[in-house]
């Protein structure tokens, strides 16, 4: 294991400091001081606690974790870095959903398309991905998480903007498309859809007493698919 950096170790006794360091993290986890001499590890699991499951590189610096403390953290199977900045505490990993970490790691985005499509009940297929609606100019290795699969949906910040409600994903309230905006997505995409799942949204969409036909139209218009909506709803609507 290696030492700590001088200023994480600021405060504590010569004894204590030898005594750091010929036990492993992992065995001092349970009542002396990781990294700095006024944090232990339980203010740690509150500070996750509190963030989803997720801290920024910031957060930690707040702490009074420096640099080379946290990457000795990572380095002992303390925390994993979940991409660049953002850490997660690896006793807590298969505790937190993956929803939390979409509501950590993507606040500015919105769930639409296939998962929407399943949380409206829409569809019956799990979602193999998070569909999540994002602004066009978002850097695009941003989703590129180990083990957290995403598929991008690059708009304009208008488009984004439009038909945004809320609903809880195990429990997590995340940003999603309303049922009406939805829809006219998968007329906007009907060419890149299965055509069974396509059919099944449209058919879940029109027996829903929850619809709300003038939203809809109103999406529609500003989503330039007012043609297909008469085209494939009209009769219904």
């Amino acid at each position: 294991m290696r030492k700590y950096v001088s200023s994480a170790l600021a405060g504590v006794p010569e004894g204590r400091y030898t005594d750091c360091m010929k036990t492993p993290l992992k065995g001092l986890m349970s009542g002396v001081l990781v990294g700095t001499s006024d944090m232990d590890i339980e203010r740690l699991k509150k500070r996750f606690k509190k963030s989803n499951g997720i801290l920024k590189t910031v957060n930690l610096t707040e702490m009074k974790l420096d640099s080379r403390a946290i990457r000795s953290l990572v380095d002992d199977g303390v925390l994993v870095r979940v991409r660049n900045g953002y850490y997660q505490l690896v006793g807590e990993k298969q505790s937190e959903s993956e929803a939390s970490l979409i509501a950590s790691l993507f606040p500015d985005a919105v769930v639409c398309m296939y998962t929407a499509l399943f949380h409206w009940g829409y569809s019956d297929r799990t979602p193999l991905a998070w569909d999540l609606a994002v602004d066009k100019n978002t850097f695009r290795g941003r989703f590129d998480i180990p083990d957290l699969a995403i598929v991008p949906w690059f708009l304009t910040a208008e488009s984004l903007s439009l038909g945004v409600t809320s609903g809880k994903f195990d429990g997590v309230p995340l940003r999603i498309f309303d049922r009406d905006r939805v829809i006219c997505d998968c007329l906007k995409y009907e060419n890149r859809m299965e055509r069974e799942t396509f059919t099944k949204a449209v058919q879940g969409y029109i027996a829903d007493p929850k619809k709300n036909v003038a939203n809809l139209l109103a999406y529609a218009k500003r989503r330039r698919v007012t043609g297909r909506i008469r085209d494939v709803l009209g009769v219904w609507l």
